[in-house]
């Protein structure tokens, strides 16, 4: 007797977790594919190496937060896009560029602008947490729980995110100012905020000739990145084709973002690589399958 014969799909995440489920429904790529990789010595710093994920460069994904293409995060929440659970600061350095932003933003962007902000600006004693703030915990690298400094969360969201209805539409307050006023995003928003969706590791390793070198990995911040809980997302935007349909790849729309990740010596590097790869007749490098999905 003769079976039908199945093609067994491998989804990259659990068949019943929402990761899975987005995959197999075709809303977005599984995370195992071809990746290419480029590593170089920072021209600055002959002890200091970077990787880079080529394929996630080249690919043509783009942030679409405030518009129907974003699904976000949470499905019950699609308006806030990712930013259901606030920003956590990476140091005093971020808090402090977060705290000039928010002096500067102007109310007609910030929706859940606390009533307060004003009167704290002007009078706020230091030992006072700014009213856009709380305290929160995040592991440490042994994976124990410690304080730590995040954006308020505000009806499910980060009281930056606007909602639909506000003026300058759903998005985030300091991302649609910086869009209108020509600003730094690398400056004025969180540091979690501004990478992501790019991800930057860091490591210290010995070579074979026993001299210690720090390597940098850049690549894409895909769902594993999250840990466990990137499964649980109801959708994510790095996989999912409808984000990988800018006219331009990775490495030109996030030019300001990778220059503050890797220094504006070692992205030329990159860029002179990459401008040369770019010259290549299309199929021969590895192709990111949303990109490959959303633009043929």
């Amino acid at each position: 007797m003769n079976r039908p014969q199945s093609t067994q799909v491998f989804l990259g995440f659990p068949a019943a977790s929402p990761a899975g489920k987005s995959v197999a429904q075709g809303v977005e790529k599984a995370p195992d594919f071809p990746r290419e990789w480029f590593e170089f010595t920072n021209p600055t710093d002959p002890h200091h190496v970077f990787s880079i994920d080529l394929t996630w460069m080249e690919s043509h994904w783009h942030c679409t937060f405030g518009t129907s293409a974003c699904h976000g995060i949470d499905a019950s929440l699609p308006d806030v896009g990712c930013c259901n659970h606030g920003a956590f600061l990476a140091d005093e350095t971020d808090r402090d560029q977060l705290y000039d932003a928010a002096a500067a933003l102007p109310a007609r962007y910030w929706q859940l602008r606390p009533a307060e902000t004003d009167e704290y600006l002007a009078h706020g004693a230091p030992e006072e947490i700014e009213p856009w703030l709380e305290w929160d915990e995040l592991d440490d690298e042994e994976g124990n729980p410690e304080p730590a400094l995040k954006t308020k969360v505000v009806d499910g969201a980060c009281i930056f995110a606007n909602r639909r209805g506000w003026a300058t539409g759903p998005g985030c307050a300091i991302h649609q100012w910086c869009v209108d006023e020509g600003r730094d995003l690398t400056v004025e928003k969180p540091e979690v905020c501004w990478q992501l969706p790019l991800r930057r590791t860091e490591e210290w390793e010995d070579r074979p000739d026993g001299v210690e070198i720090l390597r940098t990995t850049i690549g894409e911040y895909d769902r594993r990145g999250w840990g466990e809980g990137g499964e649980d997302f109801d959708w994510y935007c790095s996989s999912a084709p409808g984000c990988h349909t800018s006219e331009t790849p990775v490495w030109v729309s996030q030019e300001a973002e990778l220059k503050a990740l890797m220094g504006a010596e070692a992205y030329e590097v990159l860029a002179e690589h990459l401008r040369a790869r770019a010259a290549v007749p299309k199929g021969v490098f590895p192709v990111h399958p949303a990109t490959r999905e959303a633009l043929g």
